[in-house]
């Protein structure tokens, strides 16, 4: 691919991982993994969105690997995970399963991120038996369980079947993007960040998206708009978390504030004033804050410190 596939400098420049590895997943899918920080550091997984990679995930990723291990995966199709031959929530969840067996001990648990379709993929996974293994607690960053094209503010008009005629053709289009000119950021923008954000944050924002395959775009748009994971809301028992910003147009915060209602155990809404649909890069210490406190509530520190002793004593 000619076009960057992230900023190369900036907070919000992905740094550079531990070590990298390809998961094999269910139908031949492979996925590309990257681990970064202390090897028995507490595990924290993160999960991006639709037509995002791991680089959405940059901030996150350089503060939290000081003290934790972070591994970080591109969804199928996205970044540098060739597109498989499925396309749907079963895969999502062959992923995210995959991904959880490959990189965590059988007894090790980790915190679960997911931001948008990354969150919708905890949701289709949430009675695998990896995640309910290794699963402690998640967060759930600007995301929905159904109804997302229905709901999305995207078309400045009234609830009901031109705006969801109309989303539904634009979330859709085959159109490619092309390269991330001051237009290309004005459109993104306005589409996914709070109207607050930062020129930095759009564009960093906008070198993501603007990488990912109008193809891949297209077919997992149509898994989005077809989306029924409640069931799903309802099978995730560990703690969840979940973060949402007013302004944002692809999720609004009616979606958040179901998901508060249906999960039955939910530790926290949080509405963030007038940010987007991008909360990782647009809030990013307060989205890196809540990944530690959850970590640091549920993840136990015995099987880290014991692999510590036996690694000094060996």
């Amino acid at each position: 691919m000619s076009r960057l596939l992230h900023v190369a400098a900036g907070p919000y420049a992905p740094p550079v991982p531990a070590h990298e590895l390809t998961v094999s997943a269910a139908g031949g899918a492979r996925i590309h993994v990257q681990v970064h920080g202390p090897e028995h550091a507490p595990a924290v997984v993160l999960a991006h969105g639709w037509a995002c990679s791991t680089a959405f995930w940059a901030a996150q990723i350089r503060a939290l690997a000081t003290d934790h291990r972070v591994i970080a995966y591109d969804q199928r199709g996205h970044g540098r995970s060739p597109a498989g031959p499925a396309c749907g929530t079963d895969a999502l969840a062959d992923d995210l399963e995959a991904v959880l067996e490959a990189t965590l001990a059988p007894d090790e648990q980790a915190v679960i991120a997911g931001h948008s379709m990354g969150g919708m993929t905890v949701m289709a996974a949430a009675t695998r038996p990896a995640v309910r293994t290794h699963a402690a607690a998640v967060l759930l960053c600007s995301t929905g369980s159904s109804r997302l094209v229905a709901s999305s503010t995207v078309v400045p008009l009234g609830e009901g079947r031109v705006r969801t005629w109309l989303t539904r053709r634009i979330l859709g289009s085959r159109a490619p993007l092309g390269p991330v000119t001051p237009l290309a950021r004005r459109i993104l923008k306005y589409g996914t960040m709070g109207p607050g954000s930062a020129p930095h944050m759009v564009d960093a924002c906008a070198h993501v998206v603007h990488a990912c395959p109008r193809g891949v775009r297209h077919a997992w748009s149509q898994v989005l708009d077809l989306l029924d994971l409640d069931h799903g809301v309802r099978e995730l028992r560990m703690p969840v978390e979940v973060v949402v910003g007013t302004a944002d147009r692809m999720t609004p915060p009616v979606h958040a504030r179901s998901l508060a209602a249906a999960l039955p155990n939910c530790v926290g809404l949080t509405e963030l004033v007038g940010l987007g649909h991008m909360t990782p890069v647009e809030a990013p210490d307060l989205v890196t804050g809540k990944i530690r406190a959850l970590a640091a509530a549920h993840l136990s520190t015995d099987r880290i410190e014991n692999a510590v002793h036996a690694e000094e004593s060996a």
